[in-house]
């Protein structure tokens, strides 16, 4: 009796690594099973363009007011910060290099995520409860090639886009709190920019952006097709998406940070 209490905390891990294990399979099965089909045409070209504009047009709201808030904040603090050790000079490169490396792709992610992601997920759950996506099945229409290929696309597509809106945004924001409030002098400004940021950063900003820019399609698309029953189910997926989402583009930050240059 003893030693079967004490076996049953690990027949419980057991059995949760292998559930761990299984989804952590399903969901690269079906990154892989789109993959496939994006190598073979045709292309639904029409479905990206709706996508595209989905995912990226309309986005670019939300991602130019945070994008500009978020340099305007580097600024700020940035010159309250080497202010004490006398280097106000340097903080244009520090907010330039902070948002192409990190906080452009990240932040840009996050809002997409957030914004288009949860969207993508809930309109996929609906279809999958309204039995849309069994019906273009059964009319021998691939739904990875008509729904998810596309929307794949367009993530990677625009996600550098709205990266780079973010980043020009944010330096010009903090532009205007360095330059026009704290009175720093533009040249300076610009001077350090062209300086100290180099062609790398600018580069592993763009490997960051196409990576999460597949993380955010990629989840979104996984929930919204394994979707539970009814509302209570695409509200759970949609919230799954964003959070799960959320989380791997930080764990994914952190090790790319570590291995690009």
């Amino acid at each position: 009796m003893t030693g079967s209490l004490l076996l049953e905390p690990v027949r419980e891990l057991g059995r949760l690594t292998i559930d761990a294990l299984g989804a952590l399979g399903r969901f690269g099965v079906f990154l892989g099973q789109a993959l496939f089909w994006l190598m073979i045409p045709p292309f639904k070209f029409q479905q990206f363009l709706h996508r595209i504009s989905f995912i990226g047009v309309r986005s670019m709201s939300i991602i130019l007011l945070t994008g500009g808030f978020t340099g305007m904040v580097l600024g700020l603090q940035g010159v309250l910060m080497l202010r004490r050790v006398g280097s106000e000079a340097f903080v244009g490169a520090a907010v330039a290099v902070s948002l192409v490396r990190e906080l452009g792709p990240v932040l840009s992610a996050l809002m997409v995520t957030g914004r288009a992601g949860s969207a993508l997920a809930a309109e996929l759950g609906v279809m999958r409860i309204t039995e849309q996506i069994d019906a273009l099945t059964v009319m021998a229409l691939n739904p990875f090639r008509y729904l998810v290929v596309p929307t794949l696309v367009a993530g990677v597509v625009a996600m550098p886009i709205l990266v780079w809106l973010f980043d020009v945004i944010g330096i010009f924001g903090g532009y205007l709190v360095v330059v026009q409030i704290f009175g720093l002098s533009g040249g300076t400004y610009f001077g350090q920019i062209q300086s100290f940021l180099s062609t790398t950063d600018i580069w592993v900003g763009f490997w960051k952006s196409l990576a999460f820019g597949v993380i955010v399609t990629w989840v979104a698309c996984y929930k919204g097709f394994h979707v539970g029953h009814g509302a209570e189910g695409v509200g759970r997926a949609t919230t799954e998406s964003v959070v799960l989402a959320s989380v791997l583009i930080f764990v994914l930050d952190y090790f790319m940070g570590s291995v690009l240059p």
